[in-house]
């Protein structure tokens, strides 16, 4: 049996020293969380709109939010009984007469729309909500969110540092963040856990030990059945699962760094050293290392938010791999980045090469119907090369129609199920670059990307 130390208080201290908000910090949140209240209320006021209440929601409203990020929820609160319609118009009214005080702003769009602004340095959502009286009345996905607030609140005080430690901690495993890019936990979902375990050092231990279908259900008030690797059951609403967004890689990473940091804990497993751009010299060193092919599709970023473009992406990414498999070629993995401009599907194979001659068995030949329409189609056809009997069934030996990786994908990559935004992209042009051509890809972050990747 493995046997792991506990954590260092020192190592605790050190990481909290680094991402605890100082008091000005704090104070500084706190008056711009009651500006913004102010300027809706006013706001609300001046275009005469009335049973507007605002709440200030997320790790910013809970005390568990890490220095140095300076994100802010406005939750614009109308009455239950508002048409969506006017939630809509109205709520997006006062955000924009909101957002005329701010430095920038922008349109964003989750189950209805929402305005992003950012206000004297803060990345602030102003959202509009509806104010119903429990989360299992909810006419929209983010009326569930002050129900949260409220069942965080009382409940992790006195454990902020847990949290913020649990937050650090999966960032540095490259785990934290719920959104379609990343796939990964929520703010909400770290806060739960603590709650459930009692703090970072008996979350890690535990998830040690977690397996697939693992299920915290916190207030034990739901028998829904899920089937995602992690159920943590929303203790505002028993019938949504807190880590449907968690995928399974994902779980696996963040349980392999708990037990890592519980074998040798280091301030590395927080903060881990920042990846350099892989330069031309290092990329051709490593193409001939592993004698691999890479391939690289190229297109321009479609124009629409990263939850939106991102499940595209990794459709397009296993529909690309899928269309490779069907015609021989084997894929050794694949992977997606995605930049302002141009976005890359990256994969590799065994090899892009495969021989002209393709075996293609048939049915055994006392199967006399089908062994002989076989037998018939095959016998004498252009691009074979002959046929035989072996194990009781007709073989011929054929051409094979793709032999290149790079020509399979440049004639049927429009026939892979893309995503409509995608799809437009790469109809409106794609480049495919193949293995010493990947150097032509100069954008840091791809480079940082590609020392991952290789």
């Amino acid at each position: 049996m493995e046997t792991y130390t506990g954590i260092p208080e020192e190592l605790r201290l050190a990481v909290l020293e680094r991402i605890k908000p100082t008091a000005p910090e704090r104070e500084k949140l706190l008056e711009i969380q009651e500006e913004l209240a102010s300027e809706v209320k006013a706001a609300a006021e001046k275009l005469g709109i009335s049973g507007v209440l605002v709440k200030m929601v997320g790790s910013a409203a809970r005390d568990t939010w890490l220095s140095g990020t300076h994100d802010i929820d406005v939750f614009i609160s109308f009455p239950e009984e508002t048409p969506r319609k006017d939630l809509e118009t109205l709520g997006m009214a006062i955000a924009r007469e909101v957002a005329k005080l701010a430095e920038h702003a922008e349109d964003r769009h989750a189950e209805h729309p929402y305005l992003n602004i950012i206000y004297k340095g803060f990345d602030v959502d102003l959202v509009p909500c509806f104010r119903v009286a429990s989360a299992s009345r909810i006419k929209s996905a983010v009326d569930r969110t002050p129900f949260h607030n409220d069942f965080i609140k009382p409940r992790i005080k006195g454990c902020e540092d847990e949290v913020l430690l649990l937050k650090q901690f999966m960032r540095g495993g490259g785990v934290y963040g719920s959104e379609l890019r990343t796939q990964g936990f929520s703010g909400y979902l770290t806060e739960l856990l603590v709650i459930h375990y009692g703090s970072f050092e008996n979350t890690v231990n535990a998830a040690c030990f977690w397996k697939q279908g693992e299920k915290i259900d916190i207030m034990q008030h739901t028998e829904i059945e899920h089937v995602e690797p992690l159920v943590v059951v929303d203790p505002t609403d028993p019938r949504r699962n807190v880590a449907a967004a968690l995928s399974l890689d994902k779980f696996c990473m963040f349980i392999d760094h708990c037990r890592e940091l519980l074998k040798s804990p280091e301030l590395s497993f927080f903060f881990p050293a920042a990846l350099l751009p892989l330069q031309d010299r290092e990329i051709l060193k490593r193409l001939e290392s592993r004698k691999s092919a890479q391939f690289a599709i190229v297109f321009k970023t479609p124009d629409v938010v990263e939850d939106v473009l991102y499940p595209q992406l990794y459709k397009m990414e296993q529909a690309v791999a899928a269309l490779l498999s069907e015609y021989n070629f084997s894929v050794i993995k694949t992977g997606v980045w995605s930049g302002k401009n141009e976005t890359v599907i990256m994969l590799e194979l065994i090899s892009g090469t495969l021989p002209n001659v393709k075996k293609h068995i048939g049915p055994p030949v006392w199967v006399k119907v089908h062994a002989e329409k076989f037998k018939e189609k095959y016998k004498g056809a252009d691009d074979v090369f002959g046929g035989y009997v072996e194990n009781g069934k007709y073989v011929f030996e054929i051409r094979r129609k793709y032999p290149m990786a790079k020509g399979l994908l440049e004639d049927r990559i429009m026939s892979c199920s893309l995503g409509k935004q995608v799809h437009q992209s790469v109809n409106e042009g794609f480049e495919l670059i193949e293995n010493t051509g990947i150097c032509r890809l100069k954008d840091p972050d791809f480079r940082v990307f590609l020392r991952k990747w290789m």
